[in-house]
């Protein structure tokens, strides 16, 4: 009997632990949701944002400040990739120490950790794709204008130019990621030492 009811008591512990799971759960998943619409309306205003910029001012620029534009964007991309990785990979201890003695830009980074998926959604996902997608587009134009100029074929032009964006991309991210991992918590402590002179969390 004593045996049985344990069992019993073992199996209600089972079901009260499940239920507190299940209300975790759907809290995380509206919380999630909402997140969900944030980052849509984020990625679309932005998206609109640098594609009008790419679409409006380099066809009107020479071919190096097209150029030059074209390296701004893949260098956006980079930075944010690095700052979305360096996020996740750092630790939140020492910046819990530095915020208690009053290090200007701890309390940001301890917040930025602490929302590090989300982070990471929007420098990686968000500002990262988006640098890729209107680099992209921006080198078609100049793979146009560069082949008139040039009077070779746009196809190929095309060709040279978009492999030329996505090695520089590319590559630029394998570097990126690889410093973000190894110096991450310095990362994060002067991303937050720079968001804190524009923003102040309240206590």
């Amino acid at each position: 009997m004593k045996y049985n009811q344990k069992v019993q008591d073992e199996i209600a512990s089972l079901k009260r632990e499940d239920k507190k799971r299940a209300n975790k759960l759907k809290d995380k998943q509206k919380k999630n949701r909402k997140w969900i619409i944030q980052i849509f309306l984020m990625a679309f205003f932005i998206s609109v944002m640098f594609s009008f910029v790419s679409e409006t001012f380099i066809p009107k620029l020479s071919s190096i400040f097209g150029i030059l534009l074209i390296f701004l964007f893949i260098l956006l991309g980079i930075i944010f990739d690095m700052i979305g990785v360096a996020v996740t990979a750092s630790d939140e201890a020492p910046f819990h120490s530095m915020s208690a003695r009053k290090v200007k830009g701890a309390n940001i980074a301890v917040m930025l950790k602490k929302n590090a998926d989300k982070v990471g959604s929007f420098c990686n996902d968000v500002i990262g794709d988006i640098c890729g997608v209107v680099s992209g587009s921006a080198g078609a134009i100049i793979a146009s204008s560069f082949a008139q100029t040039l009077h070779v074929s746009p196809f190929l032009m095309s060709l040279l130019v978009t492999g030329m964006i996505a090695a520089l991309t590319i590559g630029g991210k394998a570097i990126g990621k690889s410093l973000a991992i190894n110096q991450c918590n310095m990362i994060l402590y002067e991303v937050a030492k720079l968001i804190s002179y524009f923003y102040h969390p309240k206590k």
